[in-house]
């Protein structure tokens, strides 16, 4: 089969990465008016979340550590609906993976997936709380801002969304989600958010948003009052730095991993054109993506491959490592089940490649346009097919670093990934 020979270029993105993130962080904690409305001695619960957060264990130790000169209290939940396979250990071993634990937070991290009813919003959605949370002093959560892989509003990803699917652990986000089939999610969040808002339980939050290259750039301590017209005003300021593809239009896109620490949905579906509400290529502003190939799974997913049900087509390597039960428990929270479906699947990256192709309606399969990346939190190094390159040449932060070369396969058909694996770290 003929393949177009691939050449690797750079996207040139503005770095906005803060130089001492957790001094940002403590000067946020410090100016906020909020805080310092919490009296000494207060039990305060922090929740962290699941999602891959560059700095997240330096954000969250700063956070207690601030608390902590206050003389207040603070430990840590898990804040993170039905990861960790819906289980308080399974939460618990989340944190610890990125660095979130006793010893290295000097704080406690209690886990429970026990809920408390917290009301019920004007829809007639009955809210649920995390025990642990709703029994403290009061709570501050943090979260990554950003767009969310399955709508589109002035709200999606951030510190309302956590207070709904995230604290209200398992029971309340299967709820949710079911209510946004009939609502969206957008009103789900916003809503659930004012309710648990409303239980006067909630302190605050500590935004984190990042730039093209998934580093901190901005942190933000985020009071109750006024909080949804904060996020919406910062998600806007994140939505202008979102990274894309560089073509308008792929036909083949090889992507290295997924995984959970990569996108909620496993891929971000702003980044690939999959999952919106018209079907594939239904998003707006986003190349259009008409087959994508996974080749394995994140090492931080713990086998859950969600996302693996957007992909055409799969390496057996990827299908090997699946956490089957965790994969499948996420998808029924969510009430959207194609996401965990599997996908097509053979047993080298050569015969995914070439079954696939074959699929993209060019009966020359080397007019086949073809772009290749690490992940979708990755998009500053990738290789793209050279017929990509007339329509490249006028981006000015394209920059070609190398020859057209072939796809460079191993004697067993496997490809050599010229992505350094130090990156995925």
């Amino acid at each position: 089969m003929r393949i177009q020979k691939l050449v690797p270029v750079q996207q040139e993105f503005p770095d906005r990465g803060l130089r001492d993130v957790g001094e940002a962080v403590r000067r946020q904690m410090e100016q906020a008016g909020w805080t310092r409305k919490v009296r000494p001695g207060s039990r305060i619960a922090v929740g962290v979340g699941s999602r891959g957060i560059r700095n997240i264990a330096t954000i969250a130790r700063a956070v207690v550590d601030f608390w902590k000169s206050r003389g207040v209290r603070p430990f840590i939940i898990p804040v993170m609906g039905s990861h960790g396979a819906a289980t308080a250990e399974g939460q618990a071993e989340v944190l610890a993976h990125y660095g979130i634990d006793e010893a290295t937070m000097g704080a406690p991290v209690e886990s429970s997936l026990d809920v408390v009813r917290a009301g019920t919003t004007p829809e007639g959605i009955e809210v649920s709380m995390d025990r642990l949370a709703f029994e403290s002093d009061g709570v501050m959560l943090c979260g990554r801002l950003k767009w969310h892989t399955d709508f589109e509003g002035p709200l999606e990803s951030g510190i309302h969304k956590m207070m709904a699917i995230g604290l209200g652990k398992w029971a309340g986000a299967k709820r949710y989600h079911s209510w946004a089939l009939r609502i969206g999610m957008g009103q789900v969040v916003r809503s659930v958010g004012a309710t648990v808002l409303g239980t006067g339980k909630m302190l605050g939050g500590m935004a984190i948003l990042e730039d093209a290259h998934h580093n901190t750039a901005e942190v933000h301590a985020l009071g109750a009052e006024g909080m949804a017209e904060q996020e919406e005003r910062l998600l806007a300021r994140v939505k202008s730095w979102k990274p894309n593809l560089p073509a308008r239009e792929i036909d083949l896109l090889i992507v290295d991993e997924i995984g959970k620490d990569i996108s909620g949905a496993g891929m971000d579906t702003k980044v690939v054109n999959r999952g919106g509400p018209h079907g594939p290529n239904s998003w707006s502003g986003v190349p259009a993506v008409n087959r994508i190939f996974i080749r394995d799974l994140s090492g931080n997913t713990y086998g859950n491959a969600i996302g693996m049900g957007l992909a055409d087509m799969a390496h057996d390597r990827l299908v090997r490592k699946v956490d089957f039960p965790a994969t499948w428990i996420n998808a029924l929270t969510s009430s959207v089940t194609t996401p965990a479906f599997t996908p097509l699947h053979y047993p080298t990256d050569r015969e995914c490649i070439e079954r696939v192709l074959a699929t993209c309606g060019k009966i020359d399969t080397a007019e086949c346009t073809v772009a290749w990346i690490l992940n979708t939190l990755r998009l500053s190094r990738l290789l793209v097919s050279e017929n990509l390159l007339p329509e490249l040449a006028a981006n000015p932060a394209i920059h070609v670093m190398g020859e057209p070369a072939e796809l460079p396969f191993d004697a067993a058909g496997d490809l050599i990934s010229p992505f350094d694996p130090a990156i995925a770290a």
